[in-house]
């Protein structure tokens, strides 16, 4: 007879508790969100995924990537206002945009806020924080006096090449 009561008393403290749930409405971003899921598995279904086999894309960036990387000689060109290129200099690898950062950007914050993950910024080894984005560019120049590399600030957009531009204004 206890074991009838324990059981009853359980089903009971059961059914209160499933019946004190807070029903939660969500919020338009949440219905947004869902709403794109079942359009995106949809168009899934509808459309499939590109039959992608030889990745020339990705081959293409990984020997860009690599050749880059060489340090190579090279030769750097802005564009003058009538949209001639005019050298700028015998350069020494490609340029890096200025907002390019050596460290992450962000760092974690301890703990999660309704499931979000939270970061923070961090500043540059220099101990300054540099700018998201920035309209500049470095460029490792050859020194037409000294023969020595050196760092070029340049605030317009540079083209770099491989080889010497025909026709560039020197």
């Amino acid at each position: 007879m206890k074991r009838f009561f324990a059981v009853i008393a359980t089903l009971v403290l059961a059914a209160v508790l499933m019946g004190c749930e807070e029903q939660v409405t969500p919020t338009a971003d949440q219905t947004q969100r869902h709403q794109q899921e079942q359009v995106s598995q949809q168009s899934n279904a509808v459309a499939g995924f590109p039959a992608i086999s030889n990745f020339g894309p990705k081959k293409t960036l990984k020997l860009v990537l690599e050749l880059a990387d060489k340090m190579e000689p090279t030769y750097s060109y802005v564009k003058d206002m009538n949209g001639a290129f005019r050298k700028l200099c015998d350069s020494m690898g490609y340029p890096i945009p200025y907002s390019t950062q050596y460290t992450n950007p962000m760092y974690p914050l301890e703990g999660r806020t309704q499931g979000e993950f939270i970061a923070m910024p961090q500043a540059d080894p220099t101990g300054l924080f540099s700018p998201a984005q920035a309209d500049a560019t470095w460029v490792v120049c050859l020194d037409p006096t000294t023969h020595k590399l050196a760092p070029v600030y340049e605030e317009e957009k540079v083209t770099t090449t491989p080889f010497p531009i025909k026709g560039a204004i020197q």
